[in-house]
């Protein structure tokens, strides 16, 4: 079914919703009318097929510039699902060992204590490295080798293995220098030739200077009067030799709406692209390598990358609980917390969120592969009510619950 709504104003929503799968375009709808969306897409595949895919709204605050079908966005911390996966590639060719020393393909790396940290330990977020202690020059994680020769020096925050911390920056190029050291290409070109091509992806990790496509700027979150402040937005405030201050804030005064930052390679949070290439990226891991096209990975690969791998009741970073997989977030159930610290998907689902509320996931299970990107930010740095909310609704429609 061909979908054209007009809402309030001259927003429009526009796209394919499958009969049966109307509750994710009605929520998808309501978070325009009530919950002040901007500029959005919603994707999901079920069965195999695509039964959403839907976009709306302004790429611009001042909405002079639609968010038409091919309008993409800085997608935060997704795009450490896609840097996971360059690594889950060599790992499932042999090139890579999830038990092997991050020192043994990166030497310089076991400087200041880290000579025991692990690729398995890179990839969830117990390497220990997952911020710098002295100031990042500015503009600095615009520089690849700036970055991963400070990461390499850098004494570990703790002994590696033994914490949980989230990786917010640090994850892209810790995870990237090694595909990079492995393959022989750089962790974007990697990406491109691997996995975007073959898929047929818009989706970036460094815009090359011949791409052009449109892309919504971010609109930062303004915080509500309202608004608590949680344990992580306390140390942000409050404490500058805090993990959580260093993982987040010093980082050369990032602007991820700059040109320098689409074209840098952040493999943490900086990768570019809309739910349409969410969603498909997902769409051979939720068919377990069953799926029409590239396989990406074997199915032993993906049953193994999806399991537990860090859990924590208190993340060093985000000072909330968290589970972790091999490069992946898995179901972080924290509803008693303030929006923005919890995530709630299937029990046998991994993704990934970006920073302000996207999110992209596949799971096996439900065979089910989703994608959801905007441009306004939500507070925290997991899911808001936007996303959740349409993740609650993807699941219904086929006769399951996000929740256990």
């Amino acid at each position: 079914m061909n979908v054209s709504r007009s809402l309030e104003g001259s927003t429009r929503i526009e796209g394919y919703c499958e009969p049966g799968f109307e509750p994710v375009l009605d929520r998808f709808t309501e978070n325009f009318e009530r919950r002040r969306e901007v500029g959005a897409s919603v994707c999901m595949h079920a069965g195999g097929r695509v039964v959403v895919d839907l976009w709306g709204g302004f790429q611009d605050q001042e909405q002079k510039q639609t968010w038409d079908r091919d309008t993409v966005s800085v997608v935060y911390s997704c795009t450490k699902a896609a840097t996971a996966l360059c690594a889950h590639i060599l790992i499932d060719r042999g090139a890579l060992d999830l038990d092997r020393t991050m020192s043994h393909y990166w030497p310089e790396f076991a400087a200041a204590g880290k000579e025991d940290a692990t690729v398995r330990m890179a990839l969830d977020h117990t390497a220990g490295v997952p911020a710098l202690r002295e100031p990042v020059k500015r503009g600095g994680f615009n520089d690849w080798d700036y970055v991963t020769g400070r990461l390499a020096a850098e004494p570990p925050f703790w002994k590696p293995g033994t914490k949980t911390g989230y990786h917010m920056f640090s994850f892209g190029w810790t995870v990237g220098e090694l595909v990079r050291r492995v393959s022989g290409k750089s962790l974007g070109a990697f990406f491109r030739d691997e996995i975007a091509d073959p898929l047929g992806l818009d989706f970036w990790i460094g815009l090359p200077a011949d791409a052009k496509p449109a892309i919504a700027p971010v609109i930062p979150y303004r915080p509500e009067p309202d608004d608590v402040l949680t344990d992580f937005v306390t140390a942000l405030i409050t404490d500058r030799q805090s993990t959580s201050h260093l993982a987040y804030l010093n980082n050369g005064r990032h602007d991820a709406n700059s040109p320098e930052a689409h074209a840098a390679e952040i493999g943490g949070a900086g990768g570019i692209a809309n739910a349409r290439a969410l969603a498909a990226m997902y769409r051979p891991l939720a068919a377990r390598g069953g799926a029409n096209g590239p396989a990406l990975l074997s199915r032993e690969r993906t049953a193994d990358m999806a399991r537990p791998s860090a859990e924590t009741d208190r993340d060093e970073t985000l000072l909330i609980p968290t589970r972790f997989s091999q490069g992946f977030m898995l179901s972080m159930d924290n509803r008693d917390l303030p929006s923005g610290n919890s995530v709630v998907i299937g029990p046998g689902a991994f993704g990934h969120v970006g920073m302000g509320g996207s999110i992209g996931f596949a799971d096996p299970d439900a065979g089910l592969a989703f994608g959801y990107t905007m441009n306004r930010l939500g507070g925290g740095i997991l899911l808001n009510e936007r996303g959740q909310g349409l993740v609650d609704a993807a699941y219904a429609c086929i006769g399951q619950s996000s929740s256990p």
